[in-house]
């Protein structure tokens, strides 16, 4: 139905309109017929909003009566036929009870809940753990610039530790962040040289690398960052004992091994395994002391306070824990996955 124009009859015209409606409505024999009256008369094209917009064309004196008309006129309607559906659903629940098989003390089907992926239980239990000890939790952008991602980790252009990352590039300049340091350097200026800081940046980070069972091209980390006065390797090693160890339960050993980051200097790898067995050796993760290049890049004196630092992926962590064998199950999105957990 189209536009009704303005005219002596429109006031006739609606109460007959809503007269006619309303005996479809109560005539309606099942939900799909009222489904069909609301898509007809009360749809937008339909000959009641039509008069609505014919209001224009009223005098200046009638438009507002005969809106509130309009207005009422489909307030009617739009009652009746809640009212009708409402009867439909008493004589549904009606004719469901009075049938003999049905019993209402039965259980319900269950309902199965949520899954948490195993990357948020193991981040959400890391973030535990490092709160407990004073630190906190920080996030940063995961579109970086050049000068967070690489210049101030004392990464230059001409660094060969550039070719060690292979770096999403966007057409801005800009890089999909290749790890969460950036975010610390956000975190020491943010202190303005102030001290202690501790801190930890869990987040996702992207590389440009071949998917196989133990890379993926998006995947998290965890980055942890200590700052005062007379920081040491033996502060790095302690936290980080007492971090896994609650983590794994129980007690574990860790040793440092020689690594080379240039963000940190000294740079370690760390070994873990349960204290007092013959377990193999597992590494876990990288850390060192932060460089004091690093340091004056986010604000901070090298020759009055120290730090360390380290890094942890979150998928490893979530593998060792639940004996995950493929990281790329992790992004699938497959729910028989995410059922287990």
């Amino acid at each position: 139905m189209g536009d009704v124009g303005a005219g002596p009859g429109m006031k006739q015209r609606l109460q007959t309109l809503t007269r006619e409606v309303l005996e479809r409505i109560d005539a309606a024999g099942s939900e799909e017929a009222l489904e069909a009256i609301e898509r007809t008369d009360l749809a937008r094209k339909g000959e009641l909003l039509g008069m609505m917009r014919g209001i224009k064309d009223l005098p200046a004196e009638e438009r507002s009566a005969f809106g509130q008309a309009v207005n009422e006129a489909r307030a009617t309607l739009e009652a009746a036929l809640g009212s009708k559906r409402e009867a439909f659903l008493s004589a549904r629940h009606a004719a469901e009870t009075a049938d003999t098989r049905f019993d209402p003390s039965e259980p319900s089907i269950a309902v199965g809940g949520g899954h948490l992926h195993p990357i948020t239980r193991v981040r959400r239990e890391i973030e535990a753990i490092f709160m407990g000890l004073g630190f906190s939790v920080v996030d940063g952008p995961e579109v970086e610039t050049e000068r967070f991602n690489f210049d101030l980790l004392n990464i230059p252009s001409h660094h060969p530790a550039r070719d060690m990352q292979d770096t999403m590039w966007l057409e801005s300049g800009q890089v999909m962040r290749t790890h969460t340091s950036p975010v610390q350097l956000r975190a020491m200026m943010r202190a303005n040289g102030k001290v202690p800081l501790r801190v930890i940046a869990p987040g996702r980070v992207f590389r440009n690398e071949q998917q196989d069972a133990t890379h993926e091209h998006t995947f998290h980390q965890v980055e942890g960052l200590m700052i005062d006065e007379g920081v040491s390797v033996a502060d790095l090693k302690g936290v980080l004992t007492l971090v896994l160890s609650r983590l794994f339960g129980g007690t574990v050993e860790v040793r440092l091994r020689p690594h080379y980051f240039p963000f940190v200097e000294p740079g370690f790898e760390l070994d873990m395994r349960r204290a007092g067995s013959d377990d193999t050796w597992l590494e876990m993760l990288g850390c060192g002391m932060v460089h004091p290049e690093v340091l004056k890049g986010g604000g901070m004196d090298p020759t009055r306070v120290s730090g360390f630092a380290f890094g942890m992926g979150l998928e490893r962590l979530a593998m060792m824990r639940y004996g995950i064998e493929d990281v790329r199950w992790m992004m699938s999105g497959d729910p028989r996955f995410l059922q287990q957990f």
